[in-house]
């Protein structure tokens, strides 16, 4: 008796609203071993009723949508995989224009990938094999100045108090709100952030969260 084959390929499914994106994504799954196009969808709302939603395992969402419409579909999703659903896809935010700001807050919320729609092929391709596989992933270039490299930006220099307002800052407490934690004054907080920004590399407090991510192994980053 012959063996039905089982496809293996992880299923895309697309929230976006501009026909030529849509068409060269879909161009781009269709062309791939290991991917392949699932459904598009106006909407995260349009795609949780369809009938693709159950194996969907990596969902694009344009940020084009609304940054409020992305975190209301990441806080619909359930955190781990469940009996209602066959697959808990892993989100992929992308857009024209992504900051830090918005990079760090979708990931915090739980989208696994970031991306631009100025990425090439072969970018988009690693970004939704790497979050299909279960890590998370995002473009170097949301990074405001150079991106960070593992030589040259590290925490051995910074001091233990340096360490425990960089921990605090990747957990998005501000500077009163640090102060409040460590018992010292704001403007102490603000002088520990400048010391650390020259030691690190990296500038401004969304560009060190997200690069305390990326050293803890929380994200990837890829240049392009």
């Amino acid at each position: 008796m012959d063996l039905v084959p089982i496809n293996t390929k992880k299923v895309i499914s697309i929230c976006e609203t501009q026909p030529l994106t849509v068409h060269g994504l879909r161009h781009l799954l269709d062309s791939s071993e290991d991917l392949e196009f699932g459904s598009l969808h106006a909407s995260p709302a349009e795609w949780m009723l369809s009938s693709t939603a159950h194996k969907t395992d990596v969902l694009i969402i344009d940020k084009g949508l609304g940054a409020k419409t992305v975190l209301d579909a990441l806080s619909q999703l359930p955190a781990e995989h469940g009996t209602a659903r066959a697959t808990v896809p892993a989100v992929v935010v992308w857009g024209m224009s992504i900051t830090e700001a918005e990079a760090l807050r979708f990931l915090q919320a739980g989208a696994k990938g970031i991306i631009r729609k100025s990425a090439d092929t072969d970018t988009v391709l690693a970004c939704l094999r790497s979050v299909a596989q279960g890590r998370s992933w995002m473009q170097d270039s949301v990074f405001r100045d150079s991106p960070p490299t593992a030589e040259a930006h590290t925490r051995t220099d910074l001091t233990p108090r340096e360490h425990q307002v960089m921990e605090l800052v990747e957990q998005g407490f501000k500077n009163r709100e640090i102060a409040q934690e460590l018992g010292i004054r704001p403007g102490t907080v603000k002088i520990h952030l400048k010391h650390i920004f020259e030691k690190t590399g990296v500038r401004g407090r969304h560009g060190l969260a997200l690069n305390g991510l990326r050293q803890k192994g929380v994200i990837s980053l890829l240049a392009s």
